[in-house]
Parts: structure tokens; C-alpha cells; sequence
């Protein structure tokens, strides 16, 4: 990656943790833009999958510890998670090959399941969804692709929101303004999507209270 060239970054997880900033308000070289990552995101999705289950107790956490944003998300979670009375059973996949492997290591073992934000869980979301249906585990995702694939819920940022943000980026630094000096910003803008065909699928019934939070539903 060029250390001159003016960069702008959209949807990128934890650029903090990954190195490729100094720090959010003065990224310090090359690269700024807009991170996906906003502190209590692991923790609301975690509620919302309490309100949806209320007798969960035990919830897996898909994520890979070799991605250095993975680990703070998973740091993240374990406040809330004590909150609302959850157990997190924390399983790994660095790589395709351990999707399966990671869903062997929780079946019968946990009520639902919560994805982190890793390009391993992206690029294998279908069978991600696929193993969660098989298992019958109520789950919510990180991005909203896995419910038009067929997942339960997703709640994060609204990334269309995000990449019209980014022209505002692309504008100040073709006006003169250093990266260096254009501060990361975080999602301020949500979206919580639900695929009622899955809900019922698995026996559920959304409560009122979260259906009508939702920005999409699938029918």
C-alpha cells in the first residue's frame, strides 16, 4: 500500500488496531476516512438477540484472533454480555476451513449466535447462514447481506450512508487538506434488518418492540 498516495477508506473495521492509523482524530499519515466499527455494537446486537430470545443464556461469538479489530469487538462484547446474563462461547475461524470446524465446536452448546466483523465470516456468509439454519440457531450478523442470504437479523451501519460520506473526503483532499488532518469518523447511522421467513422457520415470533426498529424487513 503507497504511504503517499492520498487514501480514503470506507467500512474498514478497526483501522486503530490494524495500524493503519495513528489514532481517529489525527489518523497521522496517508490514509483516513470512515471506520465500521462503533464501541457498543457488539453489545446492542447482543440485545437484540436477547429481546428476540428471551431464555438465551449462551451465545457464540464468531471470530477470527488473528484480525486485531476482531479481538477488540471481542473485548467489547464481554461487558454487555455479563449485563444481560449471556455466556459467550467464543469460537475461531481464521480461515474457510474452519467455518465447520467452528460450528462442530458449539452445537447443543449455545441458544444463538453473533458474527465480528472479519473478511473470513464476509466471504463465507452464505455457509455461515447455511451452518446457523442447520444447527437452528437464532443468530445476528454484522452486515446486512446475510439476511438477504438468509440470516435472522443483522444490525450495523448503514454502508450506503457511509460510502456518500466519503465524498466529503475525497472533496476536502482534492482541496488541499492533508489525510493527516481529517480526523476517522464512526458510523453514526444504524440500521437493524430481520428476515421474518427465517424467524419463522426457526419457531420464532418477533417481539413488536423489535420489528419496529427494523429499517427492512423480508416477508
Amino acid at each position: 500500500m503507497s504511504n503517499t498516495l492520498p487514501i480514503v477508506v470506507v467500512g474498514t473495521t478497526d483501522p486503530l488496531a490494524t495500524g493503519l492509523v495513528e489514532s481517529l482524530a489525527r489518523p497521522g499519515g496517508n490514509i483516513t476516512g470512515l471506520t465500521s466499527l462503533a464501541p457498543d455494537l457488539g453489545g446492542k446486537r447482543l440485545e437484540l438477540l436477547k429481546e428476540t430470545v428471551p431464555k438465551l443464556s449462551r451465545v457464540a461469538f464468531l471470530y477470527n484472533p488473528a484480525d486485531p479489530s476482531n479481538v477488540v469487538e471481542l473485548e467489547q462484547l464481554r461487558g454487555p454480555a455479563a449485563e444481560l446474563g449471556v455466556t459467550l462461547r467464543v469460537v475461531e475461524a481464521r480461515g474457510p476451513a474452519e467455518i465447520e470446524q467452528a460450528f462442530s465446536m458449539i452445537r447443543e452448546r449455545v441458544e444463538g449466535l453473533s458474527t465480528a466483523s472479519s473478511a473470513v465470516n464476509n466471504n463465507d456468509q452464505r455457509r455461515i447462514v447455511e451452518m446457523a439454519a442447520k444447527n437452528r440457531l437464532p443468530a445476528i450478523y454484522h452486515l446486512g447481506e446475510f439476511v438477504d442470504s438468509g440470516g435472522l437479523m443483522s444490525y450495523g451501519p448503514n454502508l450506503a450512508d457511509m460510502y456518500r460520506r466519503a465524498a466529503y473526503f475525497v472533496d476536502r483532499i482534492l482541496k488541499g487538506t492533508k489525510p493527516a488532518d481529517l480526523p476517522v469518523e464512526q458510523p453514526t447511522k444504524f440500521e437493524l434488518l430481520i428476515n421474518l421467513k427465517t424467524a419463522k422457520a426457526l419457531g420464532l415470533t418477533i417481539p413488536p418492540v423489535v420489528m419496529m426498529r427494523a429499517e427492512k424487513v423480508i416477508k
